[in-house]
């Protein structure tokens, strides 16, 4: 009996001097767990009269609910001051002033969009998206487009489902599916849908059956232009692009207008940028065709305006110096990074 109430004492003060709750597990394992010393003594009962076992056998379940007692009220103190610690530890001080991260940067491509964007909504144009997939009326015949046009052949054009005149002799809107070629299928989208005047950038991703090399791609960004309005020239179209070009490229950059041919457009022009020594072109562009007024249900009569489209792209490398295409989609970021 005095050896119990020695390994009570023992047992007690090793679990009220445990600092960590992996200390107390000892303990408990020491003195009460299946090979403890205390379960080392209950397993001698079997060897006293029957009188003594009855009192020894009494003593063993007091001290085990002692221990049991004294280890429960420990764990609970460890438990708490660990949560406490815990709690300490990842609590936020909202007073202190924020602690900002490095963050990355925008894509080469998405930053000139943005920008590009900027300008012409400071000069007075409401942004505009469309589908990515397209019909042939709006990608091609509503933009005065004719049929035998090498632009409209799978050499160029990725069709999705194609047009099938032997099928289909009176081609509607939902005919023809295709990948648009170019944002100016949402000049003809606004145009049915709103009424002049009309200031519209239309942002987006085009695709042309091209083979990739330094300055091509056969998935690429553009950003359509369309002004409306009852009187419109083009030399409103020229100064609203130079005005662009050089809020984008420098007030410096050398520019020149090409005169060009575009079926939606009469006249028409190409604008180059000079860049390392050489002319970039940068966009196409002319006075809006009347043939594609009166297909998006506008009077020619009434009505004039200017459209252009220009590759965001080819925008891109000239800001920030790059001269391979490729570099802009093979998500390198040891060249994402220098930049």
């Amino acid at each position: 009996m005095s050896d119990l109430q020695a390994l009570q004492d023992q047992a007690v003060a090793a679990y009220e001097s445990a600092t960590t709750l992996d200390e107390l597990d000892a303990a408990q394992q020491r003195f009460a767990g299946k090979r403890g010393e205390l379960t080392a003594v209950q397993r001698t009962l079997g060897q006293l009269p029957e009188d003594r076992r009855r009192e020894v056998g009494a003593a063993v379940n007091a001290v085990r609910a002692r221990l049991t007692e004294v280890e429960s009220q420990r764990r609970a103190e460890l438990e708490a001051e660990r949560d406490r610690v815990v709690l300490a530890a990842e609590a936020i001080d909202v007073t202190l002033p924020p602690r900002v991260p490095r963050r990355g940067t925008l894509h080469p491509v998405q930053e000139t969009m943005e920008a590009m964007l900027d300008i012409l909504v400071g000069l007075g144009y409401t942004v505009n998206e469309g589908p990515e997939v397209e019909t042939d009326w709006f990608n091609f015949d509503a933009l005065n487009t004719p049929p035998d046009h090498p632009a409209r052949g799978l050499q160029d054009t990725i069709y999705v489902h194609p047009f099938d005149a032997r099928d289909e002799p009176e081609p509607d809107r939902t005919t023809g599916l295709l990948l648009r070629s170019q944002t100016s299928p949402m000049q003809l989208r606004t145009m049915l849908s709103q009424q002049p005047p009309l200031y519209v950038a239309i942002p987006g991703r085009v695709f042309r059956a091209d083979t990739m090399d330094a300055t091509h791609l056969p998935m690429f960004h553009q950003i359509e232009g369309l002004a409306i309005d009852t009187d419109l020239s083009f030399a409103d179209l020229k100064g609203s692009l130079v005005v662009a070009a050089r809020a984008l490229l420098g007030p410096d950059v050398e520019l020149r207008f090409r005169p060009h041919f575009f079926p939606f457009t009469e006249p028409s022009a190409e604008l180059d940028a000079r860049f390392e020594g050489r002319w970039m072109e940068l966009l196409g562009a002319g006075m809006v065709h009347p043939n594609v007024l009166t297909a998006g249900g506008l009077d020619p009569e009434q009505y004039r305006g200017f459209a252009w489209g220009m590759g965001v792209d080819r925008m891109a490398m000239l800001r920030h110096g790059i001269n391979d295409l490729r570099l802009l989609v093979e998500n390198d970021l040891r060249f994402l990074s220098s930049l």
